[in-house]
C-alpha cells in the first residue's frame, strides 16, 4: 500500500494513481488504497464507512455484490508469517458512496465526493441512481453517453458512405433544431469559436441529442444505407421526427431550453484547480 505525500498538490492524480483496470477494461479501486488517500489511519474505522456505503447501496435497490467485491489477500508480517487481511474491489459508484458516508470534517472527503460523483462519472447507472444526481452530474453522465454514441454513429456513417462528417452531423441538428446548424446553435448560445455545443447543454437537451444519435445509427443499419446523401437525409429525418415527438408531447423545443451558466469543461477545470490547491 502506497503512502501518499499530502504536501504535494496532487489529490486529483492520487485518485487516478490508485485506479486499476482488469483484463476486460473494467476499472476498480482497492479499499485499502482508498483508505490511505481518504486519510483514514485505521482499517476498523474505514470499514465502518464501507458498511454504511453498502447499506446506502442496498437501500437504492442496487446490487451490493456488484459494487463491493471481496478481495481478501495475504499480508506478510515482520516474522514472515502470512495473515489474511480483508479488502474490496470497488466500482466508481462504490467509491462515491464511501465518500458520501465519510467523515465530512475531512476536506479530502469533500474532494472525493466531487471527483467520484461529478468529474469522472462514467459507469452505467440505474434509474434510481440517476434521479439522485444533481443537474451537473446528469450533464456529465449524458455527455459521456453522447461521446460514445457519436463515436459509434461515425463508424456506422462511414460504412454508409459518409465522408463529410460536418455536413452529416449538421443534417441531424437541422432536423432537431428547426433548421439550425451546429454553428447556428453555438451562436445562439453565445459560445466562443469552436467551443463544443454539447458541453454547453443541459441534461434534457443532451438526452434529446442522444436519442437522435442512437436512432440514426440504428436506422442507417436497419435500412442498409449505402450513400452519403441517403445517410444525410436519414439523419435529418430522425432529428425532425424526434422534434415532432417532443412537440406532440408538449415538451420544450431544444432551441428553447436554457444554456447552463458553465460548460462542462469549465466545471472540470474548476474541480481540478480545487483538488490541486489542497
Amino acid at each position: 500500500m502506497r503512502e501518499l505525500d499530502k504536501n504535494e498538490n496532487d489529490m486529483n492524480q492520487s485518485f487516478e494513481d490508485i485506479r486499476h483496470t482488469d483484463e476486460n477494461g473494467v476499472e476498480y479501486w482497492y479499499a485499502r488504497e482508498l483508505q490511505v488517500v481518504l486519510d483514514y489511519k485505521e482499517w476498523r474505522k474505514f470499514e465502518n464507512v464501507i458498511n454504511k456505503a453498502k447499506e446506502s447501496c442496498k437501500n437504492s435497490d442496487v446490487s451490493v455484490f456488484e459494487h463491493f467485491v471481496g478481495a481478501d489477500k495475504l499480508s506478510k508480517r515482520a516474522n514472515n508469517a502470512e495473515v489474511a487481511i480483508k479488502d474490496y474491489k470497488l466500482t466508481r459508484y462504490a467509491c462515491y458512496l464511501i465518500a458520501q458516508n465519510g467523515d465530512s470534517r475531512k476536506k479530502v472527503i469533500a474532494l472525493a465526493q466531487t471527483y467520484f460523483a461529478i468529474q469522472t462519472r462514467k459507469q452505467e447507472i440505474s434509474e434510481k441512481e440517476y434521479t439522485s444526481l444533481t443537474e451537473d452530474e446528469k450533464r456529465f453522465y449524458q455527455r459521456n453517453l453522447t461521446k460514445k454514441g457519436n463515436y459509434s454513429l461515425n463508424q456506422t456513417a462511414k460504412k454508409a458512405g459518409v465522408k463529410n462528417f460536418d455536413r452529416f452531423h449538421n443534417s441531424g441538428y437541422k432536423g432537431l433544431y428547426n433548421g439550425e446548424t451546429a454553428d447556428d446553435i453555438a451562436k445562439r448560445k453565445g459560445l466562443r469559436y469552436r467551443e463544443d455545443i454539447l458541453d454547453n447543454m443541459g441534461s434534457e437537451e443532451l438526452i434529446a441529442n442522444l436519442f437522435r444519435i442512437s436512432q440514426t445509427e440504428q436506422k442507417l443499419k436497419r435500412d442498409n444505407i449505402q450513400t452519403e446523401k441517403e445517410a444525410n437525409d436519414t439523419h435529418y429525418e430522425v432529428g425532425y421526427k424526434i422534434r415532432n415527438t417532443i412537440k406532440e408531447l408538449g415538451g420544450t423545443m431544444p432551441e428553447d431550453l436554457p444554456t447552463p451558466k458553465k460548460s462542462l469543461k469549465q466545471l472540470e477545470k474548476e474541480n481540478k484547480k480545487t483538488l490541486q490547491n489542497l
